[in-house]
């Protein structure tokens, strides 16, 4: 094996650890909070993202880990791949950048960021829903596509690696 298959593995498996923690926002945490009262969909948003934004360790490893992978693997494989592969390689690295890390950065986190500077405490119904509605459908709706991107990624990452 070498460093450019063990960088395919390790993209596969780290953009997969990312679709699945997507999936996993998508299908359980979004669903399961959006049932709670404006204040409380709030504030638990806010616990939970706080500890993303406090750098949570295996979160940052796993995030950027995997966007590393993935750049050192199409790095190699342009000098190594070709036809199919080399296809393979550069639209999964595409879309994982753009469709995932990109719109993660230009629409989730100022999303979050927005999210974290209410005080639900001192706010009042009609604020909390409003804060709440700027927020929730865009946030989700992002969200599906980034899951939806991350799992093709993680598809095209595991067909490349059986390919070698």
């Amino acid at each position: 094996m070498d460093i450019l298959q063990i960088s395919l593995i390790m993209s596969a498996f780290l953009c997969s650890l990312v679709a699945g923690f997507l999936f996993a926002y998508a299908v359980v945490i979004m669903p399961g909070i959006k049932a709670l009262n404006d204040r409380d969909f709030i504030r638990a948003f806010q616990v939970t993202d706080r500890v993303i934004q406090n750098n949570q360790p295996v979160f940052v490893l796993v995030w950027i880990g995997s966007v590393i992978a993935l750049i050192i693997a199409a790095i190699l494989g342009i000098w190594r791949l070709q036809g199919v592969d080399l296809l393979l390689l550069s639209a999964a690295t595409i879309f994982y950048l753009l469709g995932v890390q990109l719109s993660t950065i230009i629409i989730n986190l100022p999303l979050n960021n927005k999210l974290q500077t209410y005080k639900v405490d001192s706010m009042n119904e009609a604020e909390l829903t409003s804060a709440r509605s700027s927020f929730e459908p865009r946030w989700n709706a992002s969200n599906v596509v980034r899951t939806l991107i991350s799992a093709c990624v993680s598809l095209l990452l595991i067909m490349l690696v059986f390919r070698l």
